[in-house]
């Protein structure tokens, strides 16, 4: 090597460069100290070539160079923050939809469940003590009024509820869609810059921050996968991918996406028409095993895994909306049977009985030798909305079971068309009233066993008598199962909050130790900042020193 006159200068200017970009990487620190997904970029400072020394003596230092400004990030983190993510998601939805159910019911309080129902009874056994008086038969009217319009409003409620967990299943969808879209975009410009040796830190960090959205959705995976390939610089070309169920949703410049289309059949019988189903663009079905999408899913289709309705499969195993509507109707289906016709399981065989019901008593002006009314207290609304009478309600019952096959059995004490046409019809949706009562419940309302007696109250004391028959439902009562199915939702409350706790403390730890590694702290950066502007004010001493040295070697050598 020849001696180089300005070889200190060029030294000393390495370092006065390399401590600018220290500062200005610490300056790009603090400013996005609270930019969601920002990982903290350190240069990567390495000592300059060598300069070989002439006569063996051995290489000359030349300095430091910024080889490169690197983020900082530690993706086994990141790949556990997206498996837990999935579950957060997923249980937090089930636990505010759960907690949105629960409010339908209103329980307790003087307008849930409990209170109406013991109002009515309560109005049927003051009817009893004066069977004849009009007063009170009006009240026992509105009192039964009261009760079907509880169950109407309950299933009013979750029908809206359905639609809406039905329209947030359209908005995931859509909300992957774009996530997917820009992941692609990202992954284009982060290839196109990348291709030449640089590093796109930021991108990427937006491309990660992108994941981790779209993990809380829905069950994904991402990873770089290598091509075989090599760049330009000479490294592997690698292609970042994001895979839900095994498929890849974005495979570098590549999207599939989903798309909801409408059922053509119902998977609940309890089901409002049309909901959407969830597919892949290219029309194959996608498992969606978790994240907040399972939970809208599971919450409007949950029906505890039963067989579906289309004959296809089960329902998720989950207690959702289908699952609550179904016992509502299985309530007013047993409770209109058995207060109407008498048909119960009186004595805990397992057999239907046949015992006096409201179609079995008189009415308050019968005579000697009079049929019984054949009234039913409560039937079903019509296509109109408009409460059904008895007669009418009966007919279509009859002619509904003829044309299914349904007949009448004589070896059994009761009418099986009539069990099977309350079980087929009757729901808390159109639960009613009949018409015969709330026209005229002074002369409908049958508390009488004998024709002609109008102070005979014994048909209604058997039908009070059956208010508290605990073989009404496999939970007792009807009461009972009531306080059952608020209990069962309750419990499941208290599970889904317990599940969210636990995910949200995994979350927790995994992003503060995510946060450890990538993120910013003040006064690290602080310390940062001091460091490199004491080298850059050295270094600028040092250039100073050697313009002194070669101004004294030019100007006052004298030569």
């Amino acid at each position: 090597m020849k001696n180089t006159t300005f070889l200190g200068l060029d030294i000393a200017l390495r370092g006065l460069y390399a401590s600018q970009r220290g500062m200005a990487t610490v300056s790009h620190n603090v400013d996005n100290t609270n930019t969601p997904g920002y990982s903290r970029q350190v240069i990567n400072q390495k000592a300059a070539r060598p300069m070989l020394i002439a006569g063996k003596a051995g290489m000359l230092g030349m300095g430091s160079d910024v080889v490169s400004v690197d983020r900082v990030r530690d993706t086994y983190l990141d790949d556990k923050y997206w498996s837990e993510a999935q579950y957060y998601g997923e249980w937090s939805v089930k636990n505010t939809i759960l907690t949105d159910m629960q409010a339908i019911y209103n329980e307790p309080s003087d307008t849930g469940f409990a209170k109406i129902i013991s109002d009515f009874y309560d109005t049927l056994q003051q009817l009893s003590t004066n069977p004849s008086d009009p007063g009170i038969r009006n009240a026992v009217k509105e009192k039964g009024i009261i009760v079907a319009k509880y169950f109407n409003s309950v299933a009013a409620h979750f029908d809206h509820l359905q639609e809406d967990l039905n329209n947030m299943v359209y908005a995931k969808v859509a909300e992957i869609n774009n996530l997917a879209d820009q992941i692609r975009t990202l992954n284009l410009q982060i290839y196109n810059y990348e291709i030449m040796g640089n590093t796109a830190n930021d991108l990427r960090d937006q491309r990660t921050y992108l994941v981790d959205r779209l993990s809380k959705i829905i069950n994904c995976q991402a990873y770089e996968v290598e091509t075989g390939l090599k760049l330009p610089n000479g490294e592997p070309e690698k292609r970042f991918v994001v895979v839900i169920s095994g498929k890849a949703l974005v495979d570098h410049q590549h999207v599939v996406h989903l798309k909801c289309v409408n059922r053509e059949e119902k998977l609940n019988f309890e089901d409002l028409g049309n909901l959407y189903e969830v597919l892949w663009e290219d029309g194959n079905t996608i498992d969606v095993k978790s994240g907040e999408l399972k939970g809208y899913l599971d919450m409007r289709d949950g029906n505890d895994g039963i067989p579906a309705a289309n004959g296809q499969g089960y329902t998720p195993s989950c207690k959702g909306i289908p699952y609550y509507q179904r016992k509502m109707n299985e309530f007013v289906q047993v409770f209109a049977r058995t207060f109407n016709e008498g048909i119960i399981d009186k004595n805990g065989d397992g057999v239907l009985d046949d015992i006096e019901g409201h179609a079995d008593g008189y009415t308050r002006s019968s005579v000697e030798g009079d049929e019984p009314s054949g009234i039913r207290f409560f039937t079903m609304l019509d296509d109109e909305g408009e409460p059904m009478d008895s007669a009418r309600f009966i007919e279509m019952i009859y002619r509904q079971a003829e044309a299914a096959g349904i007949e009448d059995d004589p070896g059994t004490d009761y009418d099986e068309r009539l069990v099977w046409g309350y079980s087929r019809f009757l729901t808390a949706r159109n639960f009613c009233v009949s018409w015969d009562i709330e026209s005229d419940p002074v002369e409908n309302i049958a508390t009488s066993s004998v024709a002609g007696e109008a102070g005979n109250n014994l048909n209604l004391k058997s039908i009070l008598e059956m208010r508290h028959n605990t073989y009404m439902f496999m939970e007792g009562s009807g009461e009972d199962f009531i306080k059952t199915l608020i209990s069962t939702m309750g419990v499941d409350g208290q599970q889904y909050s317990v599940y969210m706790g636990i995910q949200e403390g995994i979350m927790k730890q995994i992003e503060n130790r995510r946060q450890s590694v990538s993120g910013v702290s003040l006064n690290e950066e602080m310390v940062n900042l001091v460091k490199y502007q004491q080298v850059y004010a050295a270094a600028a001493k040092m250039i100073e020193t050697y313009a002194e040295v070669l101004d004294i070697l030019i100007n006052r050598l004298g030569l």
